[in-house]
């Protein structure tokens, strides 16, 4: 017999529903943009790089966090990599990533084969402010892939603890741009490099977008992590041939004189 009183087990469940309408997610954008590409205030700095012209977007940070890398210290980077790999590029984005994006997106930066901004698409890379409140966690118990990234975390300088639960570092500017300076800056480039030697230098004028097409099914079908030990690779080589040259490190550059913009 039905008994109106008697309390439903599912209540407060998730097989009820319970939470469903509050996970963390990153929110989606009615004009299709992706998170990466949606803004608050930025200052816009024209810079040409040995003969390629780059737009830097400096987007505004919360008080929590900083851009490690200035406008100059990237600059000084790239114009000691060959022109042919930087070919195309045309944005460099220092972006305020939201708190939920570091919660469920973390990352110090990431290449966009077309990214849009102001109603002008092209490849861009992005590199992230971070959180200095917020210590990086990494869990003790790690597969392969990601031992080799503490390793390299370790040697950008980062002070990893054991606390006996996980690995624990406190992020400060000089470390956090050693790691986005000299390594994730170069990998972004290395996977740029990947991009134009499979899809964009086997290419000519004559030929039609499927041919085009083609090519940059190819790529994509290529296995990321194939994709990303070509990354790595290429942003070990630069580290290490830019340090034999004692090109790298080098301090922090101070600003100069740009073409600044505001946005409205």
């Amino acid at each position: 017999m039905f008994n109106p009183l008697r309390r439903n087990r599912n209540i407060g469940t998730k097989k009820q529903g319970h939470g469903q309408a509050n996970k963390l997610t990153i929110p989606r954008s009615p004009d299709l943009k992706g998170f990466y590409e949606r803004l608050g205030n930025y200052t816009k700095h024209e810079v040409a790089i040995n003969g390629n012209e780059l737009l830097f977007v400096v987007e505004e940070t919360r008080s929590d966090s900083q851009h490690a890398c200035s406008i100059e210290d990237i600059t000084t980077l790239i114009e000691h990599i060959t022109p042919e790999d930087c070919k195309g590029l045309k944005f460099i984005i220092l972006r305020q990533p939201k708190r939920k994006e570091n919660i469920l997106s973390p990352v110090w930066g990431r290449l966009m084969y077309s990214y849009e901004f102001e109603k002008n698409y092209g490849p861009a890379i992005i590199l992230e402010a971070a959180d200095y409140t917020k210590p990086l966690k990494w869990a003790r118990s790690l597969a392969l892939n990601d031992q080799k990234e503490i390793n390299r975390l370790k040697e950008d300088g980062h002070p990893f603890v054991d606390d006996g639960r996980s690995l624990t570092a406190e992020l400060t500017p000089e470390h956090v741009r050693n790691t986005q300076l000299y390594r994730s800056l170069p990998h972004e480039i290395g996977h740029y490099v990947h991009y134009l030697t499979v899809v964009e230098r086997p290419g000519n004028e004559d030929e039609g977008y499927d041919a085009w097409d083609q090519r940059w099914g190819l790529y994509r079908s290529i296995p990321a992590s194939e994709r990303e030990e070509f990354a790595h690779r290429y942003a070990t080589q630069l580290k290490n041939k830019l340090t034999e040259m004692q090109i790298i490190p080098f301090t922090t550059k101070i600003r100069e004189s740009h073409s600044d913009t505001e946005n409205p």
